[in-house]
């Protein structure tokens, strides 16, 4: 499919068909997930991958965001963000940041690159021929879920994107809703 019509066919999928998503398509989002954008090289990301029972366990303690019509969709992929990861990079002599202080950091890149990793996923989805929707995990529901699945403290879930067949009749129509580009494009200055 051409990038324009991948960029344009995107949205977020409710329903799904509960058929697995093939083990080629995996390995194809995983491997675009890695490729994003990342400050110093720093590739703080990391994705959790979850499948057959272990979806189970994460929609009981982190599926409270989600409608319960996303959980037949076979599989979840967490992107999560190191911040510890970024600020080790930094102190490196290449970069020249040796007290390692966040202060510095104009905006949080390790949430930010985490996020492009995210619509990488969702986009290398749609390339696939599949449906996603992104989701939050809920603040009182990360505890839960760092448990369930033995995720590190320094690792912060971003998000959860389900993924699968979509079974929606049709997609919905929000291009009235869509907000014109003359609204949010400005050139030159505001």
């Amino acid at each position: 499919m051409d990038f324009t019509e991948v960029v344009r066919h995107r949205h977020m999928v409710r329903q799904f068909s509960g058929e697995p998503v093939s083990a080629e398509s995996l390995d194809r989002i995983l491997g675009n997930a890695v490729r994003g954008p990342s400050a110093g090289f720093s590739q703080g990301q990391a994705f959790l991958v979850l499948t057959g029972e272990d979806l189970k366990r994460f929609w009981e303690v982190a599926g409270a965001a989600a409608a319960d019509t996303v959980t037949t969709a076979p599989l979840v992929i967490v992107p999560m963000s190191c911040k510890r990861v970024y600020l080790d990079r930094y102190a490196r002599p290449d970069k020249g940041w040796t007290d390692r202080d966040e202060k510095r950091w104009p905006v949080p890149f390790w949430h930010i690159d985490t996020g492009m990793a995210a619509l990488l996923i969702l986009l290398t989805v749609v390339d696939e021929g599949l449906g996603a929707l992104y989701f939050g995990i809920v603040p009182e529901a990360v505890g839960a879920f760092r448990e369930a699945f033995g995720v590190p403290e320094d690792h912060e879930p971003i998000g959860a994107i389900a993924i699968g067949h979509d079974a929606e009749a049709a997609p919905r129509d929000l291009r009235d809703r869509r907000r014109p580009a003359q609204d949010v494009i400005h050139y030159g200055r505001w």
